[in-house]
């Protein structure tokens, strides 16, 4: 390798990095340069890249902060870099998640390949049955508190590339820059919606608390994604240590733990016949709670287990508001179909997995919404509305491929009756 260029990066995984993000789409940064932008002169713009990485000159521009709104209330701060640095960061995550995905633990979902969030749910759905109680932690705003020695302790024990070294530090010591174009320096934390920040929260987080949980509770199994964490016990009086010795850990590593969500619940079901004031909490846009369940022989029962939780339930309801279909009669049934489909089969896919008839119930307005579109559109229909819903009905059966819902409704009862 040449003094002028000390770092082995290839122009193949500069072009790599670049289709990943062109596919990831994504907003401008602080720039204003779209994707479209920088293709305008690409090959000049991936050389430039290239050559400053590899010579080690490449450093990054501050980074653009803008406040989105919690779930759970309040602004969640989201980092978004330029097109060049989401190039740059894609580059030192590929190395990074080829070296570092084989270390983590099995019960870590989030950001690895072949695991996914459903998987997640789906293991704390059967650990829920085996284990009474579970620990619902909450961590108190830890993509902004991440501490940069105990991270670049992490990424030093691992990583032998002395590019990536500099450039992680690099990163975490970019900039923001607030919406009035206010630069803030940083000290501390990695910025949510930043390309590297997953790999390296996941790396901070298999020490602060994978490995660490897994030395000290052996017997007590967990499901990670990301920052979001619930934690599995037999007893009650296990649950009130364990978390104790969470909050100490946490505290230890420079993070804290949310006081007023995070919680003990209780997992109620048939069998367990005791009482708790918490007997439900919210994973992954899943809420686990007790629940009308049936036996392979059609016995029902009562269990413990996962739905499509009320705020997701609702942030559904009002993207199909949103859409105000039946304003849109400019367009055939089939144009709706195309528009919409993809969104409507992604939600089945996610929140259809687990008691799909919950999810029903939070897609009835989408057959109104398009009974009230037919009888906006046909004269025949106009002024009867239940005629309009019993013509969609019928299309719904007589074309169920129509809409991704469709075809579950004729296999599990109409959702139009309880519109």
């Amino acid at each position: 390798m040449s003094e002028a260029k000390p770092f082995e990066i290839s122009k193949r995984e500069v072009w790599e990095a670049y289709r990943k993000v062109k596919g990831n789409k994504g907003a401008a940064g602080v720039d204003g340069q779209t994707i479209a932008g920088y293709e305008e002169a690409l090959k000049d713009n991936l050389y430039k890249l290239w050559n400053r990485m590899s010579s080690g000159s490449y450093f990054p521009p501050p980074v653009k902060v803008v406040e989105i709104p919690k779930d759970t209330g309040g602004k969640r701060k989201l980092g978004i870099s330029n097109v060049s640095d989401r190039i740059a960061q894609t580059v030192a995550t590929l190395r990074l998640v080829a070296l570092l995905d084989p270390l983590f633990h099995a019960d870590s979902y989030a950001y690895r390949p072949r695991k996914s969030a459903l998987d997640a749910v789906a293991q704390a759905r059967q650990r829920c049955w085996r284990y009474d109680w579970v620990i619902d932690l909450d961590i108190k705003g830890f993509f902004d508190n991440i501490d940069w020695e105990l991270l670049s302790r992490a990424v030093k024990k691992h990583v032998r590339d002395e590019w990536i070294i500099l450039y992680i530090e690099r990163w975490l010591k970019a900039p923001e820059q607030d919406e009035q174009g206010h630069l803030h320096e940083r000290v501390k934390g990695s910025p949510q919606g930043g390309v590297v920040s997953p790999v390296l929260a996941n790396l901070f987080l298999h020490y602060v608390f994978d490995m660490w949980l897994k030395r000290v509770y052996p017997q007590v199994p967990f499901e990670r994604y990301a920052d979001d964490l619930i934690v599995h016990c037999k007893t009650e009086a296990q649950a009130k240590e364990v978390l104790a010795a969470i909050d100490a850990r946490m505290r230890e590593c420079k993070l804290e733990l949310h006081p007023e969500k995070t919680k003990i619940v209780y997992c109620k079901d048939a069998n367990r016949k005791s009482t708790y004031p918490i007997e439900k909490f919210t994973f992954l846009g899943y809420e686990f709670r007790q629940r009308m369940a049936k036996t392979r022989t059609g016995k029902y029962f009562m269990s413990f287990g996962p739905a499509i939780a009320p705020k997701a339930s609702q942030a559904v309801r009002e993207e199909l508001r949103g859409w105000r279909l039946h304003k849109r009669s400019d367009l055939a049934l089939e144009d709706l179909s195309k528009q919409y489909n993809p969104i409507i089969r992604g939600w089945l896919q996610y929140y259809g997995r687990f008691h799909r008839s919950v999810l029903y119930r939070t897609l009835r307005p989408l057959d109104y919404a398009l009974a009230r579109w037919a009888y906006r559109k046909f004269k025949k229909l106009k002024h009867h509305i239940q005629r309009a819903r019993r013509w969609i009905a019928r299309v719904s059966r007589r074309e169920s491929k129509l809409f991704a819902h469709w075809q579950l409704v004729q296999r599990h009862g109409s959702m139009m009756g309880a519109v």
